[in-house]
Order: C-alpha cells, then structure tokens, then sequence
C-alpha cells in the first residue's frame, strides 16, 4: 500500500487515514444521536482533511495537555495567569514544529472526534460538550482543545495565523503555520485582505487547507454570494493554488509539499461532499448546515445508520 510521509520518520497509510476519518463521522453522528442536534455535514466533507494534515502533513509533537478538557479559566488578560489555549494538544511549541490554527470553529466537534480518536484527547472529553463552565464548547474558542486563537466572525484566524508565520520567520523558525479553512470565509472581505498581507510579506511559510463543500448556513454557496472561481481569485492574490479531491488522503498530503521553501503562501482547495458517508443526508438538501431530527421514525433511520457505518460508505 502507497504510504504517506507524515511526521520525521513515520509514515501513515492511505488506508489508516480513511478509517480515522470513517470513526470521526462515527463519533459526531453518536453525538448528533445523543443530543439532537450537531453539525453533521461538516464531519462529511472534512474528515479525511484534518485526518490527513495531522497524520501526513504537520509536524507536531505530542500533546502535552490533560486528557481531560480543564474547566473554563477565564478570558486571557494579565491579570489572569491561570489562562491556555487548546494549542497544548498539538503539542508544545518548537522551532522546528508546525503550528495549527483552526478557523471554521463551528466545526469544533469534528476536531474534538479527530483529537479524541488520535490519542490527544481522552475517550471522554466529549461528557463535558457545551457545558457550563467547559472549554469543550460547541463553537470553539481559544481554550478549547486544538484550538489556538478565538476565529469567529469567520475570517479573523487567517489574519492571525499570518502574524505567527511573519513572527516564526523573524525568529527564524523551519516549522510552517497551517491554517484549515471554509469555503464560506471566502465572502469575508478580511480574508481577501489577509491574503493580500501573505502574498505582500512573501509569508511561504504558510498553508491552508479549505473544505469546499459548496455549503453554508443558507444553502449551497453559489445561490447565496458566489466564491468561484476561487483558484483564479486566490492566484490573483498572490497565493500557489492546488485543487484536489477532499477525500483523498494520497491528494491531499501532495499537495502541501514543499510549503517552506519559497515566499508563496500555498492554498490547497479541498472539494468535498457534505454528505460523504452518511448518504441519507442528501434528502435534506439544500439544508445540510446544522441536523436536527424531525421525529422518531428518522432519528431511529439515523441510528441504524451509525450501527452500519463502516469505511467507504458514501
């Protein structure tokens, strides 16, 4: 089997990331199931993203915060030293490491599933889930597990994300800034000019994966404000564009070789499908953005579903 050079000295098959993607839409639709509601779609079109920029694309180390998520601590400030940040979970900061900034931060649960079935969070952080007082929030923040910066209204993460890599440069650091995106903040006007900002200050030390499922909260994105053609758009920003299938592993760790090694930001457009392995989603189409089950007969259809889902459904 083709394998995928992942972290120094490892390689991650094609086929390992497939099944970790296949148990992130396992765990999110059990939790979709257990509380009547979650961003479903989402875990769809991104799973073998994140699974592959974790297992075959970032250099992290390993976590080195608590399995169990700690309670709220407080917004950051200096007069609260008890304050973190999720980062810890991507490991401790290296020189020669990658940092990982999350934007779309309504898809936390996707991310939370991804952390837990990698071994970075324990198998019961989700018991905490929207709680009073949890950092394991519904929209994430910058507390909440693999989160590093608070990035809601969408759009804000990249900006950030591009002062860490101006920052790493200036100190001299070899380890990128990678940044995982939605297609959607490409109708916030701060996301043209951050990629104006990265293409000026030649930042090649930065990626960005985007999950193009075409979906937003309204409906599908071409009838609600158009991005495309995005590839052209972010070219004419000054960034390296590659277009792939979302859903291949083999693809998707392609195409982010060799970011770090000239003055281009790299943008790798991930198209995906939002109902990829759970196909019944496509009967609510084009309302894919949050699932609530409208009665008992569908929720136990949904829950057949989660006892069959198995690798390569779709």
């Amino acid at each position: 089997m083709e394998s995928i050079p992942a972290r120094p000295g490892a390689t991650t098959a094609p086929g390992d990331i497939r099944c970790v993607a296949t148990a992130i839409r396992r765990r999110v639709l059990e939790h979709t199931l257990e509380n009547n509601g979650g961003y479903l779609s989402q875990a769809c079109s991104s799973a073998e993203i994140l699974a592959t920029l974790y297992l075959g694309v970032m250099r992290l180390g390993p976590s080195t915060a608590p399995p169990t998520p700690r309670p709220f601590a407080g917004v950051p400030g200096a007069d609260n030293p008890h304050a973190f940040t999720g980062a810890d979970y991507n490991g401790a900061p290296a020189p020669e490491l990658d940092r990982f900034i999350f934007s779309p931060v309504h898809y936390a649960l996707v991310l939370y599933s991804l952390l837990i079935e990698l071994g970075r969070l324990g198998p019961d952080a989700l018991d905490a889930f929207n709680r009073d007082g949890s950092t394991v929030e519904l929209i994430g923040a910058e507390h909440s597990p693999g989160h590093e910066v608070t990035a809601g209204s969408l759009g804000q993460a990249l900006s950030q994300a591009g002062g860490i890599a101006l920052a790493r440069r200036l100190r001299g650091d070899t380890g990128r800034v990678w940044v995982f995106m939605s297609d959607g903040e490409f109708q916030e006007g701060q996301t043209w000019e951050a990629f104006a900002a990265l293409a000026h200050h030649r930042l090649g030390n930065i990626g960005v994966y985007v999950d193009a499922n075409a979906q937003q909260c309204d409906g599908p994105m071409d009838t609600v404000m158009t991005t495309e053609p995005l590839a052209a758009r972010l070219r004419a920003f000054g960034a390296e564009v590659r277009e792939v299938d979302g859903h291949d592993p083999v693809a998707l760790a392609e195409a982010g070789e060799g970011v770090g090694e000239d003055g281009v930001p790299r943008v790798v457009i991930a198209r995906t499908d939002p109902c990829r392995g759970i196909d019944r989603l496509r009967e609510r189409w084009p309302k894919l953005h949050y699932v609530r089950f409208k009665n008992e007969a569908e929720f136990n259809l949904y829950r057949g579903l989660l006892a069959g889902l198995s690798e390569g459904d779709a």
